[in-house]
């Protein structure tokens, strides 16, 4: 059986990438004729004056035909004599990095091309960058349109030079370099004669030679656990794909997170009953007990996996909107998705350099280190180890978008070093002591809207009836906890965390809390709402802009609209309206009175 090798073409915008794959596949017969005659009669109305154009071979969309460029990931599968291959051909534009990264994760090789006009830029770095972080541990640098520089051999080892000396720290497994011009065929599927000082192979049969083969150890097996099969009640097997290592009939496995064990009953590869299974096979296992086990979990035979509620991780970032300490994402490892929060920023890197630069919010295509906490204990291990289980992404709550992808460096110590003290005097008896159910009443809204008023009205309300309150006012609270806080996104991010914080302990003392916060952002909401969990009670005072600017008590609108002041929620910052506001009330068709009476009359409905 032949054996397959999965790689991407990356690089800059217009280095040639496609032209590369094209121009391969053509000389090596690899096209069907049909295809082959498409390709001639669509490069005649191409950009080529009526050449073969071979980058048409990748680039299908009609936005990257009209554009010249490289948008999508584009796929290719074909076979040679010596080898099976599927080949990735990824953009080169900045803006399309996060497709890049997509590609790079599935490859065992990367393929980078630079033009030998330029040399190495920003965006080859990157790429660069982004491959390692992505377990690609073999690279070849494609030096290209070597035509154009008349097959100078001293530019091609400046080149070869600085790529070496950027990739130098990146614990590679090979790197090679090739010159190459993927419009003249030069060193693609045959020696060039155009470069008679190269010594190495030509691109196709280096590609159809290299051993990317990772050695698995034996007794590592881990599985991580994607379905529960449960066809009738006397059988209950786990369904996943094998990770690392092989599993027989009769080994013992450990069970994570729980840390149980349990013996292997039986084992299907897909619907056939099997002795054993191995890497990269779909398997389902029967155990010879009872165990706690659900998706997400993990079953192995490794003492090195980890189960961790922090660790440190290098990420890309890929959204539009940067990354902030404190914002809240979904985290996926594995197959287990949990809530999670990047509680620090350590550094990001130069993408020119490598160097670490201190940052606090990392934008768009930057590679930063940061510390991540989830909700709950989940299983890892060291990416180096297996791909499955210490890669991650993070996952935008609100539009479900991927916003980041990365691996995990190690786990944190405190994550494991403090542990939850139980204590006898529970939530429910202090509760039970106060004659109330304890929830948090989150006010939200414009400065101005009423909010601060209505909150205190309302705590009055429930004092004098008898119930335990305390009241969090936005502006008394960075007089203290939050004096630190000053009003960049990552600080407001950072002043909501802890007032969610802080009314969740307040919580478990059995009060009632109050909060009054502008609080702009729905994601820092969202983040509020997990952090207090069921006993979060969103109170929105939708009063409109230009009553909130009629009022501006505190003549903070003048000040925003002269300039003063920089990044005021509805000025010059924007504020994100709540969807589904548990209570939702304009004071300026309320008298303070009936605007108490009304979220009063709401609020009961959660304390009985």
């Amino acid at each position: 059986m032949k054996s397959l090798l999965k790689f991407i073409t990356c690089g800059s915008v217009d280095d040639g990438k496609s032209t590369l794959i094209g121009h391969m596949l053509y000389d090596a017969k690899l096209l069907f004729a049909d295809q082959e005659k498409a390709l001639e009669l669509d490069s005649k109305v191409g950009s080529r004056g009526g050449d073969i154009d071979y980058s048409l071979l990748l680039d299908g969309l009609m936005a990257e035909r009209e554009q010249g460029i490289t948008i999508d990931v584009a796929y290719r599968y074909f076979t040679t004599d010596d080898r099976s291959f599927i080949v990735a051909d990824t953009p080169g534009h900045e803006e399309y990095t996060r497709n890049m990264a997509v590609g790079a994760s599935f490859a065992d090789l990367a393929v980078i091309l630079v033009d030998a006009t330029k040399g190495v830029i920003t965006q080859t770095k990157r790429h660069a960058r982004i491959c390692s972080l992505m377990g690609i541990k073999h690279l070849v640098l494609a030096v290209n349109k070597m035509d154009l520089i008349d097959y100078d051999q001293n530019r091609f080892e400046e080149i070869k030079q600085e790529f070496k000396q950027l990739t130098y720290g990146f614990n590679l497994e090979s790197v090679e370099v090739i010159p190459v011009s993927a419009t003249a065929g030069d060193n693609i599927t045959q020696k060039s004669s155009n470069t008679p000082w190269y010594n190495g192979l030509p691109l196709l049969l280096y590609l159809e030679g290299i051993d990317v083969h990772i050695d698995i150890a034996q007794d590592s097996f881990a599985m991580p656990v994607q379905r529960v099969s449960r066809p009738n009640h006397d059988f209950r097997g786990f369904q996943g794909q094998v990770e690392a290592g092989n599993i027989a009939v009769g080994d013992e496995i450990t069970t994570l997170p729980s840390n149980e064990k349990a013996k292997v009953k039986s084992l299907l590869v897909t619907d056939k009953e099997v002795d054993s299974a191995v890497v990269g096979q779909p398997a389902t296992i029967e155990l010879d007990r009872e165990v706690d086990v659900s998706r997400g979990c993990v079953l192995t035979t490794a003492d090195r996996i980890q189960v961790t509620d922090m660790f440190t991780a290098n990420i890309l970032w890929m959204d539009d909107s940067p990354l902030v300490p404190g914002r809240n994402y979904l985290v996926k490892i594995g197959t287990k998705i949990l809530p999670g929060t990047v509680m620090s920023i350590k550094h990001k890197m130069d993408t020119n350099t490598g160097d670490e630069i201190p940052a606090d919010q990392i934008h768009k295509n930057e590679l930063a280190e940061c510390d991540i906490s989830l909700s709950e204990k989940m299983v890892f291990d060291k990416f180096d180890n297996n791909e499955a289980l210490g890669g991650l992404i993070l996952i935008d709550r609100v539009t479900n978008m991927t916003s980041a992808c990365g691996v995990i460096e190690h786990s944190l110590r405190r994550s494991t070093n403090v542990e939850w003290q139980e204590t006898d005097i529970t939530r429910g008896i202090r509760a039970q002591q106060k004659g109330q159910k304890p929830i948090t009443l989150w006010f939200t809204g414009l400065s101005g809207s009423g909010k601060s008023t209505l909150a205190n009205e309302v705590e009055k309300r429930l004092v004098a009836t008898g119930h335990h309150t305390m009241l969090l006012d936005g502006d008394n609270v960075r007089h203290g906890l939050n004096k630190n806080l000053g009003f960049k996104e990552s600080d407001r991010v950072e002043n909501i965390r802890r007032i969610a914080e802080v009314a969740k302990l307040m919580n478990d003392a059995g009060v009632i809390t109050l909060t009054s916060f502008i609080s702009p952002f729905e994601s820092d909401r969202n983040n509020a709402r997990e952090i207090i969990g069921e006993d979060y009670i969103e109170i929105y005072v939708s009063t409109p802009l230009e009553e909130c600017e009629k009022r501006d008590v505190k003549g903070l609108y003048k000040k925003a609209r002269a300039g003063e002041i920089p990044n005021f929620t509805g000025i010059s910052s924007p504020y994100e309206a709540p969807e589904n506001p548990e209570i939702e009330i304009d004071t300026s068709g309320y008298s303070l009175e009936e605007a108490t009476d009304y979220v009063v009359k709401k609020i009961m409905e959660y304390l009985d």
